[in-house]
């Protein structure tokens, strides 16, 4: 998430902030020992009942203004406003059963995923996989916590997964701090790094200059809007053949169809500047599936020579149309131009690690690099960054980041991830303010209307009167 942040915000606008980050990443960790050691002895301080009364608000209020979202955020909006209601619902119901079921729940989430971390880094084996090893090992370990009744039996659940929050909430912020400290270039982006590294020589780089202040939007870019276009062909749309459906697997990973042969989809990044990024292996893959597994592994020995397509019309010509599109309008060209010139210098492709998909990610993330900073005007104030980590995409584009590199990047993977990010670049309004623009309306609406039969009635009933007395002659 330090990452996600950094490249949203971009480092010019979090270097200025890094004292007050750092300290508030501080305090935030201190408080989340002091709660988790707390809940440690059955004997509870925290004031669990009005926690749960606050998280049944937050629950309802998300309902309330679901249905004023867009395609996936309207679903991420119902299912957070669900999953705070549950659990205040179990929270408040108290007893053995509530605090229970929450530390089943909480118990199967770590577990389930450090066991597909592990899984994933020993079969992939990319640069870092032991580092990624070592943090399923600890997830499975809070796991464990979770699940055996010791020490409070299952009391201090909540207090337990607060604890844990603020504290890996206050580390984060530390860690973003601390590397915000003494940079002059976001890190986050490699290829700029690259291209930066290699001009520094004839002028020291300058900070990033923050553009025009951009607006709030109320969904996705029109057809004929100018826009950044991620496009994406899932495994199942480009197979060859009828796939035979297995949810999850041909959503994520890959379809085969009744042949036996594999489909992986592709992903590709479009700019109305004329900046195509799509990458393909310059020779075919033996995708059979005894040969699959042994490709999936991020090393050195399966890199073969790529080549990059010239555009999405010979692409799609020559293959078919993309599944999906996801379109965002704020964006930086220039950064995204720079990437480009760098990235494709190197032609070689790896199924897991430099493949389609973690071209046109990374692509993704130059070209968005300080979008959310540019949303709310030139870097003032703390607006952008509570923004920020307030926008539940955040939380999803992480978690995408996180299963992407510690396992492989795909297209379903890019698909979720750029979803995400435009929700992030582009943002909608919230549910509130566009209840209260459509509450508004109604109301300018209706006293329009009632003005208008205002003015048409005495006419009406001057005619009425001049026809009864036409009658009566």
């Amino acid at each position: 998430m330090v990452r996600l942040v950094m490249i949203l915000l971009g480092v010019d606008y979090l270097r200025t902030r890094w004292r007050a980050l750092t300290t508030a990443g501080w305090i935030s960790l201190i408080l989340g020992i002091a709660v988790f050691i707390d809940a440690l002895d059955s004997a509870l301080y925290f004031p669990i009942t009005p926690f749960a009364c606050l998280l049944l608000l937050e629950g309802l209020a998300t309902l309330t203004v679901a249905w004023t979202g867009m395609g996936g955020q309207r679903t991420l909006r119902y299912v957070k406003g669900l999953a705070f209601c549950v659990a205040a619902l179990l929270i408040l119901a108290g007893h053995h059963h509530g605090n229970f079921i929450l530390s089943m729940i909480f118990g199967t989430l770590f577990f389930a995923d450090g066991l597909l971390q592990i899984i994933s880094a020993r079969v992939v084996r990319f640069r870092t996989w032991r580092f990624a090893v070592a943090g399923g090992v600890v997830e499975i370990a809070l796991a464990i916590f979770f699940y055996q009744p010791f020490p409070t039996h299952y009391v201090g659940t909540v207090p337990y997964c607060l604890g844990l929050g603020l504290m890996f909430g206050g580390w984060n912020m530390i860690l973003l701090g601390s590397r915000v400290r003494r940079l002059s270039s976001n890190p986050a982006v490699a290829a700029d790094d690259a291209a930066q590294a290699a001009s520094a020589t004839v002028e020291p780089p300058q900070p990033p200059q923050p553009g025009p202040a951009v607006g709030v939007w109320d969904g996705p870019p029109a057809a004929d809007e100018p826009a950044l276009t991620v496009h994406v062909w899932t495994p199942v749309g480009s197979s060859k053949g009828e796939a035979r459906r297995q949810p999850i697997i041909d959503r994520y990973i890959a379809a085969v169809d009744r042949n036996g042969v594999i489909s992986t989809g592709h992903a590709a990044l479009e700019s109305p500047e004329g900046v195509y990024i799509s990458l393909y292996p310059g020779v075919e893959i033996d995708r059979s599936p005894d040969e699959f597994t042994r490709l999936l592994r991020a090393t050195r020995e399966n890199d073969v020579p790529g080549l990059f397509q010239p555009d999405y019309g010979t692409e799609s010509t020559a293959w078919c149309a993309s599944t999906v599109q996801v379109r965002i309008r704020n964006y930086d060209p220039a950064r995204l131009r720079r990437f480009w010139e760098t990235y494709r210098q190197d032609t070689t492709y790896n199924l897991t690690y430099r493949n389609c998909s973690s071209t046109v990610s990374r692509a993704l993330e130059a070209a968005i690099e300080g979008a959310s900073a540019r949303v709310w005007g030139r870097h003032n104030g703390w607006r952008p960054f509570l923004r920020v980590i307030a926008t539940p995409e955040l939380w999803v584009a992480a978690q995408v980041r996180k299963r992407a590199a510690t396992m492989a990047w795909t297209p379903g993977l890019t698909l979720d991830y750029a979803r995400a990010l435009s929700m992030l670049a582009d943002p909608r309004r919230s549910g509130w303010v566009k209840m209260a623009r459509l509450a508004l309306g109604t109301m300018y609406r209706s006293r329009r209307q009632w003005a208008e039969e205002q003015k048409t009635a005495p006419k009406l009933h001057e005619n009425g009167q001049a026809d009864t007395a036409g009658r009566s002659v």
